[in-house]
């Protein structure tokens, strides 16, 4: 049983215990109680004090103890946990939410999602019955800002377009897996079954589809092929959506971007398979790097879409983190290019080294890169020749023509244009058109490149 299966279970008892789920707060207690972490590395974690962290982890084990109907305390949160889940696990490791009553049980045997021969396509709407769900490792969404026009253009290309794959692709942080969890949150009666899973730690194809219809309670065949007409059948069958989350992670980490790794090749053809088949479900591709089956020229031929998420500009994802000087926050937010994790990661430094005054720190004409930014990830997966395009464009403070990076760099026209494309693939890079072409890089990844000294290294 691991973190995110904790998290899942007791965000179920409370919901039904309550009707509301975990909080920010009530998360990283269960998470770092589930690490045997202490209250005050909790509380340092989360930026909240020790006592307040304290309070909120005494009501939770109370709350669990009543809904349990056990003594739960920080000391047995483990072990009680464990055992209850075991338990409740013996029949099924898949829940339903029933209605607006938060009831949650065990589902029935999809028999009539089991493939059949003479199996018809069906074009009718969901029925009202509840849908199955597998959302064990979807984050819980907090707080939701300025998305609205991104939630609408999801519907209407899944729901309007009939769109059979659809990509959401974006930097590190900028909040892709909040977006899509969202639109499941609002969308979830109007599908029959939702299925969400993680590569953050890749597993084979093979493995997956038998996941997929194991989720749906159907016996998988024993060959890869077999498995994929199976789960076509059932997205032909059933209204579905499936969610990959950190796809990223089947691409090969120091080549161009996109590029599969030899293990997970395959996942190319299942991506090609479920925009060329004809069925009526969706499947959501989270990722920090677009591949060509994430884009089609012939939007006719191929329902394909592509949203490619920027940062934020609301003033709402400041608050709450205790910073002053309101009147600067869009200030802030306009350096840190509006990526809620380096907004989150540089809200902790502003509170700890400058009492939470954002204008002292904008006082300081430099935007500083914390230890948490999700920035060394994203280097390290740079090709060769992306190394070099970004160590020449974070020498310029200014966007760059094609022609100013070929005086600056020894590499060749047809090395340039490939690294200049594939890092607008990882969203560190972006063109800006005019009367000429020019290129910019992140400010924020410039200054990390800057800082970490990596030239020096690449030389």
């Amino acid at each position: 049983m691991d973190v995110n299966e904790v998290l899942q279970f007791v965000d179920r008892l409370v919901v039904e215990h309550t009707g509301k789920h975990l909080d920010d707060v009530q998360r990283a207690v269960v998470e770092g109680t589930w690490q045997r972490q202490t209250y005050d590395e909790i509380s340092q974690k989360c930026h909240v004090s020790k006592n307040y962290v304290t309070q909120v982890g005494s009501e939770l084990w109370q709350l669990l103890s009543a809904a349990l109907d056990e003594n739960i305390k920080k000391t047995n949160f483990i072990s009680t946990i464990e055992r209850i889940y075991i338990a409740s696990s013996e029949n099924s490791n898949i829940y339903q939410i029933y209605g607006n009553n938060n009831h949650f049980s065990y589902p029935q045997a999809l028999n009539e999602a089991s493939p059949s021969n003479d199996r018809k396509k069906s074009n009718s709407t969901p029925q009202s019955k509840s849908p199955l769900l597998d959302l064990t490792l979807a984050p819980q969404v907090i707080n939701f800002y300025s998305r609205d026009s991104e939630l609408k253009t999801l519907d209407d290309w899944i729901f309007n377009q009939k769109t059979r794959l659809v990509a959401v692709l974006g930097v590190s942080g900028i909040g892709k897996t909040t977006l899509v969890k969202r639109f499941v949150d609002v969308n979830s009666t109007n599908f029959e079954v939702i299925i969400w899973k993680s590569l953050k730690y890749p597993k084979s194809l093979e493995f997956l589809t038998e996941d997929l219809l194991q989720v749906c309670q159907v016996e998988a065949k024993a060959t890869i092929d077999d498995r994929l007409k199976q789960l076509l059948d059932l997205l032909t069958e059933k209204k579905c959506l499936i969610v990959l989350d950190d796809v990223q992670n089947i691409f090969l980490p120091g080549e161009f971007a996109g590029q599969y790794q030899p293990k997970y090749q395959d996942y190319q053809n299942f991506f090609k398979l479920i925009t060329e088949i004809e069925h009526q479900s969706t499947l959501i591709l989270l990722s920090q790097e677009q591949c060509a089956e994430m884009d089609c020229l012939d939007r006719e031929l191929y329902p394909i879409k592509s949203l490619d998420l920027s940062g934020l500009n609301d003033v709402e994802l400041l608050k709450g983190t205790g910073l002053k000087n309101e009147e600067s926050w869009l200030n802030l937010i306009k350096l840190y290019e509006g990526n809620p994790v380096y907004l989150k990661n540089v809200a902790g430094l502003i509170k700890n080294i400058f009492d939470g005054q954002v204008a002292d720190f904008l006082g300081e004409n430099h935007l500083l890169i914390t230890q948490d930014m999700p920035l060394p990830q994203l280097l390290n997966r740079l090709s060769p020749i992306e190394k070099q395009v970004i160590l020449a464009l974070s020498k310029f403070d200014q966007p760059v023509t094609r022609e100013d990076l070929i005086q600056a760099l020894d590499l060749s026209s047809m090395d340039l244009i490939q690294g200049l494309q594939s890092l607008q693939k990882r969203y560190l890079v972006r063109k800006i058109t005019g009367e000429k072409v020019r290129f910019n890089l992140s400010p924020v990844f410039r200054e990390y490149v800057r800082s970490c000294g990596e030239g020096s290294q690449q030389r």
